[in-house]
């Protein structure tokens, strides 16, 4: 899910954290020497909480994560970490401190700036620090925004496939290339590369019988060129059949998970063979009763009620195509196939539903914010985000409650800080409010 518009930067979304010690670098009160002042500029320490680094590692309790400027540069428990003379000092007592999250598949209003942005700040509101969207951009301003997020406050970062490819689809969108020979499909990724996009996406699906499908003829000219570009390439998929056929082709992610039927043996060992192939499962709606009151911070009353109505009944037949994914998911999962997390669509919550989903297949709370961090970084070759670790730039999530003991208290949100810096979830919640939401 790349769930959220950009909002045009304000340069003062910080200036009701001050009083608070929630901005990250502030200046603490005078340093005794000058020696010490050098010692902790910039310097924050956030101490006292439970760290969960992203790596599948055990937590570190009563921690302390020493941030300078807008990198980590220590992380340990408290004894461990000398906080220097000078330093902010935050206390995160009782609180569970996560990696930024990460959502490696959505589709954000890129058509007009002010979105993009407002969509980009959703998603920070909800703890998420980069979104990549999957094949529906064109135009200058997905690359021009996605310059901006890598600096601009209170927004997620934007990552871009640019225009996806596909074979003709008459009545669907026109914005991806539509391809039907070699040649095509290969102009189509070199098009694609000469706007430097983050990821190739490709879509192998006949819609219900409705379109001829991309051939293996047509995706591996297309994955063998962008390979000769240093580009990865991930694929929509519905079927088995073209899961199988993409593996052999050299892909390097699954933007779904299989979805006609349960998976084969001889799939689960073709994926062991390419253990490098990272699956973004996005899992469809699991047809239960939900309770959406947690949202309410963000979407109007009106809206809101329209939603927890439509989320308010079992759906039977959802339930049905949830436990193929789901079963599917749980398999691959078990296999040791790393997982990342995307949500589709734009919704800025989604991730933590899409978490909560994960968990319901079978994961594990760990293995699921995992999947939502270090390795949604991995696929989207974010180097410097992920985990909570020295070198990474500081973006976390502060929770008031463990995931590790219930994954939906990755909805209790006590701040968000991105490069170091306090996201003004105040500030944009009165923004939010005061507009209807797209959702």
């Amino acid at each position: 899910m790349r769930f959220m518009n950009m909002h045009s930067r304000e340069r003062t979304f910080v200036a009701g954290l001050l009083g608070a010690g929630l901005l990250l670098g502030a200046a603490c009160s005078a340093p005794q020497t000058t020696e010490t002042s050098q010692a902790g500029a910039g310097v924050t320490a956030l101490e006292g909480a439970r760290v969960i680094v992203g790596d599948g590692s055990a937590p570190i309790e009563n921690a302390t994560i020493l941030v300078r400027n807008s990198q980590i540069e220590q992380v340990g428990p408290a004894g461990s970490v000398q906080v220097p003379e000078g330093a902010t000092r935050v206390d995160l007592a009782g609180k569970t401190v996560i990696p930024g999250i990460i959502d490696a598949h959505v589709h954000l209003r890129s058509q007009s700036r002010d979105m993009l942005v407002e969509d980009l700040q959703r998603r920070a509101y909800y703890g998420v620090i980069a979104a990549a969207s999957m094949g529906q951009d064109q135009g200058d301003i997905p690359y021009q925004v996605r310059t901006e997020s890598m600096s601009a406050p209170n927004m997620a970062r934007f990552l871009t496939a640019g225009r996806g490819i596909t074979a003709p689809e008459p009545g669907r969108t026109e914005v991806p290339f539509w391809v039907s020979t070699p040649d095509e499909a290969r102009a189509a990724v070199q098009d694609n590369a000469k706007r430097k996009v983050d990821i190739i996406k490709l879509w192998v699906d006949d819609r219900d019988n409705k379109y001829k499908k991309l051939t293996p003829e047509l995706y591996g000219a297309a994955i063998e060129e962008a390979h000769k570009q240093g580009i990865r390439v991930t694929a929509h998929i519905f079927e088995l059949e073209d899961a199988k056929g993409l593996l052999k082709a050299g892909l390097d992610a699954f933007a779904h998970g299989v979805r006609d039927r349960d998976i084969d043996e001889e799939f689960v060992a073709m994926y062991k063979q390419r253990p490098e192939v990272i699956l973004v499962p996005n899992l469809p709606n699991r047809g239960v009763k939900m309770d959406l009151s947690w949202v309410s911070d963000t979407v109007a009353a009106g809206q809101l009620e329209k939603l927890q109505a439509a989320a308010a009944k079992d759906d039977p037949e959802a339930q049905k195509l949830f436990g193929i994914q789901a079963r599917n998911l749980a398999k691959l999962s078990a296999a040791g196939i790393k997982i990342a997390m995307g949500t589709d669509g734009n919704t800025p919550y989604g991730p933590h539903l899409e978490m909560a989903d994960m968990a319901a297949a079978g994961m594990s709370p760990h293995d699921v914010l995992v999947a939502a961090t270090r390795n949604g970084a991995e696929l989207l070759r974010l180097n410097d985000l992920g985990t909570i670790q020295a070198g990474k730039s500081a973006d976390l999530v502060v929770l008031d409650a463990n995931p590790l003991d219930d994954i939906t208290n990755t909805r209790r949100i006590s701040a968000v800080y991105i490069r170091g810096t306090a996201v003004d979830r105040a500030g944009l919640r009165g923004k939010f409010m005061a507009k209807p939401t797209t959702e």
